[in-house]
């Protein structure tokens, strides 16, 4: 009978505890939004994904309010802690209670960066921010509101090859943007790119987005003196020799963005050969006169690495026609690569301006070149030689052949 009791007791105890938990549990304001049509609804839609839902978080959490009071006006009942939808401007302020709070962040992610809101109120957003534009970008104009994920989320707007998108959501808007004197035609242009088909065609997250160049909530218009450095974060070893370089002084005394000037910002092209020189491709010539230095050494740089150019094609014609003939070429082959490297080396070393840095690597090229040109040649003879000492061996067991032949025909008649 006691064990009866006990047994009973303990069912009871254990469904009014799950009774409690659910309770406990119950988000009035989800269950709520959940039941309505429209705007009200898409919230409960979106949640499930969101960084903070995950998180533990909750819609309490931002506008306040007691989500476990089933009566709506007790639940948004400022008493009890509901301040509501922010105003616009207020957004950043209000999503830095959170995330500009170390202590209070490192609860989540203890490597989480908290000064965006500093680094905000220092961008150019920011500063129109707190003048009252009611049409500048905020937290949510990038970041979305209830269904916010990790920017390493492929479905989020701030995903590397979804970024620029989210930013032309704005910057690409000619009507939008027409009271900020600002062009609008960056998208446009970024899609033209070599950067842009890298990101948005190819899918090469190692590519660049707006936010590269930029910055993301301290975006801002670099400044020349910065766009070096910008660049450098992918092209380091282009910028260590354009730094030592004549270019380097002239460009910072007339105050010229460095990589740009050559390059352009948001429609920077594949380069070629044909960037260097003075033929009507050429960049260079954009501020060298025929009658100058610099003219003289931008030809004799385009003439060196034209001429390794033509050398590394003639031993490639040799070198695939001694593979064709079925000889062992990989020796050759290393020659042909070294020179092919040297090609590659020299065109990132004219950004040193310097014609003998440039035509030292060329000649190591060229040399490179006719080691592989002589030994495709050498394998080649070696494919004659062999086929015509294979002839002869041919023809003299074909005579063999046939003086055994006639041989035994005399023995057979005799």
């Amino acid at each position: 009978m006691y064990k009866k009791f006990v047994c009973i007791f303990t069912i009871i105890l254990m469904a009014s505890f799950a009774v409690i938990s659910e309770a406990e549990a119950k988000d009035y304001c989800i269950e709520c939004h959940k039941s309505l049509e429209g705007p009200a609804k898409e919230p409960t839609d979106k949640i499930e994904g969101d960084v903070h839902f995950k998180r533990g978080l909750s819609c309490s959490d931002c506008p306040g309010g007691d989500p476990e009071k089933e009566d709506f006006t007790e639940a948004k009942d400022p008493a009890n802690g509901f301040v509501g939808k922010p105003k616009r401007n207020d957004i950043p302020l209000f999503c830095g209670r959170c995330h500009a709070d170390p202590a209070y962040m490192r609860k989540f992610n203890p490597n989480i960066q908290t000064d965006q809101l500093a680094k905000y109120n220092e961008s150019q957003h920011g500063k129109l921010n707190r003048e009252g534009d009611q049409k500048v970008a905020v937290c949510i104009s990038c970041h979305d509101v209830h269904g916010i994920r990790e920017k390493n989320d492929p479905l989020s707007p701030i995903f590397i090859t979804n970024a620029p998108k989210r930013c032309a959501s704005c910057h690409a808007d000619k009507e939008y943007m027409k009271e900020y004197s600002i062009p609008t035609n960056q998208m446009e242009e970024f899609e033209q790119s070599v950067h842009g088909e890298a990101l948005l065609e190819k899918g090469d997250r190692g590519a660049p987005a707006c936010h590269s160049c930029h910055g993301s909530h301290d975006a801002a218009l670099p400044r020349a003196s910065a766009i070096v450095n910008i660049c450098a974060q992918r092209h380091s070893l282009t910028r260590d020799l354009f730094a030592k370089s004549p270019h380097k002084r002239a460009h910072d005394k007339l105050g010229i963005p460095e990589c740009e000037a050559c390059h352009g910002n948001h429609k920077i092209a594949r380069t070629s050969d044909d960037m260097l020189g003075t033929g009507a491709g050429g960049v260079c010539v954009k501020c060298h006169g025929e009658d100058s230095k610099g003219y003289a050494v931008i030809a004799l740089m385009k003439s060196a690495i034209v001429e390794l150019k033509n050398d590394i094609k003639d031993s490639e014609l040799i070198v695939e026609d001694a593979e064709r003939r079925g000889m062992e070429v990989s020796d050759t082959k290393f020659y042909l690569d070294e020179a092919k490297n040297s090609l590659t080396k020299s065109r990132t070393y004219i950004h040193t301006f310097s014609k003998d840095s440039v035509d030292q690597i060329t000649k190591d090229g060229i040399s490179s070149a006719e080691k592989a040109k002589d030994k495709g040649k050498k394998a080649i003879g070696e494919f004659n030689f062999r086929r015509k000492w294979l002839a002869v061996v041919v023809g003299i067991i074909l005579l063999l052949a046939a003086a055994l032949y006639f041989k035994i025909r005399g023995m057979e008649r005799a």
